[in-house]
């Protein structure tokens, strides 16, 4: 459903926003100022990833799941070319435009090397990643599309089975255990501990689909347990300004582990999973309705968090490109005018692509494919 045609939870908004802002303070340390502009908060900045993960795994998963649901206690039937139609119609549009910019402009990707093109279209570029390259941020957009390639499949099949509730759990749990596995074995076999943050590490572990579902499955988890179990699920949300202090908590302490040692071998395999459940306690309390995330809108925070996809694809490569102009002004990346200049710049960018692309095709999935549920069957009459 269009973003901007819903009822929005202004909790939900909130967390998009800081998810965007903390990806821009992350990437303009490493791309523009090469300094940490923004302290500490620069460092992390590239959690706001794992938040937008976290987000998109509750939000589609509940999609999902609600639907499966539905299915199961009515006439409805959830429709997987419906579903992946909806999907690309929010996602492609965007992302296409913005890669065209890459492929067909060489002032844009500057004098970066683009990866081929196949790689983008096919949702692939993230595997075997060299950093550094051109549209290199769309790594994230991969690893959500495989996961909601595979995770409306596997839904409908654990759905199929007898005992299923409990098989999903299974699934949930098998994931993140496997996650933490793999991330485990790549470590101790291809890293280890004289690389900090090198090649290897990004290449296999940070932008690997198989490193990187953590967040996505809490998200999935969240939803699971709001579409299947009603009463804990009330009650969970009636506590949210606990789930709310308890999430800001670990998630503070999360971080400072990571700042701390975000490459080592323990942080490695359980950071991810750390942030996945301090992400999904701050879930909670965007979701439940007395809680202080959902009753006090942050100023700003909606059309932020409704322009944040646009915004993530066009800001990094925008600032960089503005970055010698403005110093020619004698306005260095760390100057206070830069960083008005270079976010307002990031926002309009972002407006405009939601504006002239994101609308347009919002409205047209509105109008074509308005659910995930197939049309129901035309009776035919029969003569008497």
């Amino acid at each position: 459903m269009n973003p901007s045609t819903t009822r929005r939870n202004a909790g939900l908004d909130t967390l998009r926003a800081l998810a965007i802002v903390l990806v821009f303070m992350n990437h303009y340390m490493i791309f523009v100022s090469g300094a940490p502009t923004f302290g500490w908060m620069s460092e992390i900045g590239w959690a706001g990833v794992d938040l937008f993960f976290a987000l998109s795994g509750y939000l589609i998963g509940n999609q999902i799941l609600g639907a499966i649901r539905r299915q199961q206690s009515g006439p409805e039937r959830f429709s997987l070319p419906r579903f992946y139609a909806r999907r690309l119609l929010r996602t492609l549009p965007n992302f296409y435009v913005v890669l065209a910019l890459y492929a067909l402009w060489p002032y844009w990707r500057g004098a970066s090397v683009l990866p081929p093109l196949w790689k983008f279209i096919t949702f692939t570029q993230n595997i075997h990643l060299m950093p550094g390259t051109a549209f290199s941020h769309a790594w994230s957009l991969c690893v959500e599309e495989q996961f909601y390639l595979l995770l409306p499949a596997v839904a409908l099949l654990i759905a199929a089975c007898r005992r299923s509730l409990a098989w999903a759990w299974v699934a949930v749990l098998g994931t993140l255990a496997a996650g933490m596995a793999i991330r485990f074995y790549i470590w101790t076999a291809y890293v280890g501990p004289e690389e900090q943050g090198g090649y290897h590490y990004y290449t296999l572990i940070y932008y690997s689909s198989l490193c990187r579902f953590d967040e996505l499955v809490c998200g999935v988890a969240l939803a699971l347990l709001k579409n299947y179990h009603a009463a804990a699920w009330a009650r969970i949300t009636s506590f949210g300004n606990w789930a709310l202090a308890a999430g800001a908590a670990l998630l503070a302490l999360t971080w400072w582990l990571l700042l701390e040692d975000h490459y080592g071998l323990a942080m490695t395999v359980i950071g991810y999973p750390l942030l996945g459940l301090s992400f999904s306690l701050l879930l909670i309390a965007a979701l439940s309705g007395g809680s202080l995330l959902q009753r006090v809108p942050v100023p700003g925070a909606a059309s932020i968090a409704l322009w944040s996809y646009a915004i993530y694809l066009t800001h990094k490569q925008l600032c960089v490109l503005l970055r010698a102009p403005l110093q020619a002004q004698g306005w260095g990346a760390d100057t206070w005018q830069a960083i008005v200049i270079m976010s307002a710049a990031s926002i309009v960018a972002g407006w405009l692509l939601y504006v002239l692309v994101e609308t347009p095709f919002m409205k047209l999935r509105d109008r074509y494919v308005p659910s995930n549920f197939a049309k129901p069957a035309t009776p035919v009459a029969v003569a008497a």
